[in-house]
C-alpha cells in the first residue's frame, strides 16, 4: 500500500506542466519544419540530400548524445542539466531562424540536436522522482507522452499561421519564448535530483556512443539514397565496432554509463524496440504528409496544419485511455493493440490520391494517432519502472535515444524510399528543358519551383507528373510503415504477455 508521503501533491502536478514544455518544443520543432520545407526549398534551394539532412541531422545528434546527457544529468543534477539545455536550445533556435544557406542551417540544426539531448532525459527522469505512486506516475507519463501530441497540434497550426505572414525562419523563433518560460519556472517548481553515489563520467564511453550512432546512421542513409557503396559499408562497420566496444567497456566498468542489466528485463527491451519502430513509421510518413497537403493538394500552410489535428488529438485520447485500460489488461496487449490500430491507419492512408480525399486523410490520421499514443504512454511507463531511481536518467535517455533514432531513420529510410519511387515514376512532359527536368526530378519542391517559370500548358503538365509521382512514393512509404507496425505489434503482444503489473516488473529486476 502506498504511504501518504508517496502521494504527489499540487506542487508536483504544476511541476509536471513545466516538464511538458520541452516535450512540446521538440515536437513543435519537427512538425513545423516539415511544413516549412516548401519555403526552405524556394529560398535556400537545397538539393534532395540536403533537404533530408536539414530534417534529420537534428535527430541524429539528439540520438547520439542522449545516453551521455542522461548519465550526466544523474551526476550533476537533472534540473541543472535541463535548464542549461533550455538556454542553449533557445540561442541555437534564434540563430537557425536567420541561416543564410542550406549548409549553415544543417550545422545549426546539428547544434540544436546537441542542445535538445540535454532536455528529454531530464524530463522523464524527474517525473520518476516526483511521482512515486504507480497510478499517479502512469498518468503523469501519459500526460508527458501526450505532450508530443500537443506539439503536433500547435506546430502545424501556429507554424502555418506564421508561414503565411512571415519568412520560414520564424518557425524557429517559436522555440525562444517556450525556453524563456522554462528557464523562469523551472528553478521554482522543479526539484533537483542527482545520484549521490554517482561516479566519474567516463569520457571514453561518451565518445564511443557518438562513434557508434553517427556512422551507422550515415551508412543507412547513404544506402537508402544511393545504394550500397564502400563508404556506407565502412560507416556501418565502424559504428558496429564502436557499439561492441561500448558494450564490452560497460561490462568492465564498476560504474558504467549504461547498466546493461536493464536489457535483460523483457519489459524494458521490448518497450524500447516498439517505441523506436513506432516513431520510425510515423515520422517517415509525416515527412510526406506535410508536402502532400501543401504541394499536391495546394492547401495553405494553416489549413494543412488544421488537417493534422486528428492525429494529434487522437494521440492524446489514446494515451489517456491506455492508462485506464492497462489496469485491467496486460501491457503487452495494449501495446500490441495500439500498433495494430496505427497500422490500420497507415493502410487507410495508402488510398490517398492526387485529388483531395479529406475523409480518408482524417480517418487514417485518427487511427494512427490513437494507436501510437497508447503505445508511447505504456511503453514509457514500463521503461522508467524497470530502472532504479538513481538510474532513471540513463534509462530515460535510452528510451529517447531509441525514439529519436527511429525518427531519424524513418525520415532517412522511408523518405529516401519515397524519393526513389518519385524519381523512378516521374515522367517529364515533352518540351521541358533537360536542366529543368533534372531539377524537377530531384524533389517535388524543385518541380514546383521550376513550374513557376514555365508557360501555363507546360506548367500544368509538369505539376501533374510530379504530384502523381510524389503520391506514388508516399503510398509506398505508407505500405512499408504499415508492415513494420503490424509485425512489431504482434511481436510485442507475444513477448510481453507475461508482464502484467508493476509488481511483475519489480520481480524481474
Amino acid at each position: 500500500m502506498e504511504t501518504e508521503s508517496k502521494i504527489a501533491g499540487r506542487r508536483e502536478w504544476i511541476g509536471l506542466s513545466v516538464l511538458v514544455l520541452p516535450v512540446l518544443l521538440i515536437s513543435i520543432t519537427v512538425t513545423v519544419l516539415y511544413f516549412a520545407l516548401p519555403f526552405l526549398s524556394a529560398d535556400l534551394q537545397p538539393s534532395g540530400p540536403e533537404q533530408l539532412w536539414i530534417v534529420d541531422i537534428y535527430a541524429f545528434w539528439l540520438a547520439g548524445l542522449l545516453i551521455v546527457m542522461g548519465t550526466l544529468g544523474d551526476r550533476i543534477g537533472r534540473r541543472r542539466l535541463l535548464l542549461i539545455g533550455a538556454a542553449v536550445f533557445g540561442v541555437t533556435s534564434a540563430a537557425a531562424a536567420y541561416a543564410p544557406s542550406a549548409e549553415m542551417l544543417i550545422v545549426l540544426r546539428a547544434l540544436q540536436g546537441a542542445a535538445a539531448a540535454t532536455l528529454m532525459p531530464s524530463t522523464l527522469a524527474l517525473i520518476r522522482n516526483m511521482f512515486h505512486q504507480a497510478r499517479q506516475r502512469r498518468l503523469a507519463i501519459a500526460i508527458w507522452a501526450a505532450g508530443f501530441s500537443g506539439g503536433s497540434v500547435l506546430g502545424p497550426i501556429v507554424g502555418g499561421w506564421m508561414l503565411e505572414r512571415f519568412w520560414w525562419g520564424s518557425v524557429f523563433l517559436i522555440n525562444v519564448p517556450i525556453m524563456v518560460l522554462l528557464l523562469a519556472l523551472g528553478p521554482i517548481l522543479l526539484p533537483e535530483y542527482r545520484d549521490p553515489q554517482a561516479g566519474r563520467l567516463d569520457m571514453v564511453s561518451a565518445a564511443l556512443t557518438l562513434v557508434a550512432v553517427l556512422p551507422i546512421v550515415y551508412g543507412v542513409k547513404d544506402i537508402a539514397e544511393q545504394g550500397l557503396s564502400s563508404t556506407a559499408a565502412l560507416g556501418i562497420a565502424v559504428g558496429l565496432a564502436a557499439g561492441i566496444s561500448f558494450v564490452w567497456r560497460q561490462r568492465a566498468l564498476t560504474d558504467p554509463m549504461l547498466d546493461l542489466r536493464l536489457f535483460a528485463n523483457r519489459g524494458f527491451g521490448i518497450s524500447l524496440i516498439t517505441s523506436t519502430l513506432a516513431i520510425f513509421a510515423l515520422m517517415g510518413l509525416f515527412y510526406f504528409i506535410a508536402q502532400y497537403l501543401q504541394l499536391v493538394l495546394g492547401l495553405r500552410p494553416f489549413v494543412a496544419g488544421i488537417l493534422t489535428l486528428p492525429a494529434a488529438g487522437m494521440a492524446l485520447v489514446g494515451s489517456m485511455l491506455a492508462v485506464v485500460v492497462v489496469r485491467w489488461t496486460r501491457p503487452g496487449f495494449v501495446i500490441g493493440g495500439g500498433m495494430l490500430l496505427a497500422g490500420a491507419g497507415f493502410a487507410v492512408l495508402t488510398q490517398l490520391e492526387g485529388e483531395p480525399g479529406v475523409q480518408t486523410l482524417v480517418i487514417g490520421l485518427a487511427l494512427l494517432g490513437a494507436g501510437l499514443g497508447a503505445v508511447q504512454a505504456v511503453a514509457s511507463d514500463l521503461v522508467v519502472t524497470v530502472a532504479p531511481e538513481e538510474r532513471a536518467g540513463s534509462a530515460s535517455a535510452v528510451l529517447e535515444a531509441g525514439t529519436e533514432f527511429g525518427a531519424a531513420l524513418g525520415v532517412a529510410v522511408l523518405g529516401s524510399l519515397g524519393l526513389a519511387i518519385y524519381r523512378w515514376s516521374f515522367a517529364a512532359p515533352p518540351g521541358l528543358p533537360p536542366e529543368a527536368a533534372q531539377t524537377a526530378r530531384e524533389t517535388l519542391g524543385g518541380a514546383v519551383e521550376v513550374a513557376a517559370r514555365l508557360p501555363e500548358q507546360t506548367r500544368a503538365a509538369l505539376l501533374d507528373a510530379a504530384r502523381t509521382a510524389f503520391t506514388e512514393g508516399m503510398r509506398m512509404a505508407a505500405i512499408s510503415g504499415a508492415v513494420v507496425l503490424v509485425a512489431t505489434g504482434v511481436m510485442a503482444a507475444i513477448q510481453l504477455r507475461q508482464v502484467t503489473t508493476e509488481e511483475t516488473v519489480d520481480q524481474a529486476r
